[in-house]
């Protein structure tokens, strides 16, 4: 307890190399061990290789193990919780995806170090590297899908499209970027559907990221009213709505006529928020508000159809039809 209240971070290494300390002894106490012990030849040349291949998996294990805690000891710097968070989210993705992208070299050479072992696996590598042309195109075909997605995710790494939680538009769909694996990333739609897209795509389609430099964004509602609509009343109103808002940061304000249809005028409420989820929910409270006041202070502000009519044409259609009438009522008088 003393430990872990004073040395957390040496703790929690301590913890996480348990396992391969434990396997290390376990090991070196078989290294000892075999020499001394009465087997015969054949015997102790398998327990031989055996060790050895044990001692390439430790090593690729304790690597492994010792990246995941420099990312973690590197990570506590930075906190995503915060509400500017984009230098964290930036370092967050960086560490997460060149850690993956290591796990995956670190696990290849320690299989290929471990088949280099075998004698006939070592004349084989020899063989392969004479024919170097016909393997490295079948073997470049093969694993063109996981070495184009590696190297996407290095790039992805790199440059940095895409970060965890940023908030994207990807396939006509809005969601926050959840996790980004190896080969695939994990975006979770507004609704908590999860949208799972390869890496690739990232570096290949346009998609759009509300997040990139900055946090926060600006939001628009459209409010659609009549021609007589008196839109300095409703900017008023507008400025009310979103001052009194504990969404709105501060930044912008404003209402503007965008359009002039046939039948009515189109107004863009324009505010700030500080992220998207804020200003979707400011979008969706000044549209309510402001449908809610124009219904009920200002409702011949409201959109209408109209119609007209001619007097002429229907007082020409009155005369046409009056001798129709007398001559029906002759008619029946006879």
């Amino acid at each position: 307890m003393a430990l872990a209240n004073r040395y957390p971070y040496v703790l929690a290494t301590l913890n996480q190399m348990r396992g391969v300390t434990r396997l290390a002894l376990i090991i070196l106490a078989l290294i000892i061990a075999v020499p001394v012990a009465p087997f015969d030849p054949d015997t102790a040349a398998i327990l031989a290789r055996c060790l050895a291949i044990s001692v390439i998996a430790l090593i690729g294990w304790a690597a492994i193990t010792a990246m995941r805690i420099a990312a973690e000891l590197y990570l506590r710097r930075f906190s995503i919780d915060t509400a500017d968070n984009l230098l964290a989210r930036k370092h967050l993705t960086q560490v997460r995806v060149l850690l993956r992208t290591a796990d995956v070299l670190v696990v290849i050479v320690t299989i290929g170090a471990a088949l280099m072992t075998f004698e006939p696996v070592r004349q084989y590598g020899v063989s392969l590297f004479a024919s170097a042309g016909v393997a490295g195109l079948v073997a470049g075909l093969a694993a063109r899908p996981v070495l184009s997605n590696l190297f996407a995710g290095v790039q992805l790494a790199m440059t940095q499209p895409i970060r965890i939680d940023d908030h994207v538009v990807i396939e006509n769909e809005w969601g926050s970027i959840e996790e980004i694996t190896s080969t695939y990333v994990v975006v979770r739609i507004w609704d908590m559907r999860r949208l799972i897209v390869p890496l690739t795509y990232f570096i290949e389609k346009p998609f759009q990221n509300w997040t990139r430099e900055s946090s926060s964004i600006l939001g628009t509602a459209m409010i659609y009213v009549d021609y007589r609509a008196p839109v300095g009343v409703i900017r008023d109103k507008l400025s009310e709505i979103v001052k009194a808002s504990e969404k709105w940061d501060g930044r912008a304000l404003g209402l503007q006529v965008t359009d002039a249809r046939e039948n009515t005028l189109e107004l863009r409420c324009l505010m700030s928020a500080a992220n998207a989820g804020n200003a979707f929910d400011l979008r969706c409270e000044v549209r309510e508000k402001l449908v809610a006041f124009i219904g009920q202070e200002l409702p011949d502000a409201l959109p209408r159809q109209r119609e007209e009519f001619s007097a002429m044409k229907d007082g020409q259609d009155d005369a046409a039809e009056q001798p129709k009438q007398i001559r029906r009522k002759l008619a029946k008088n006879a």
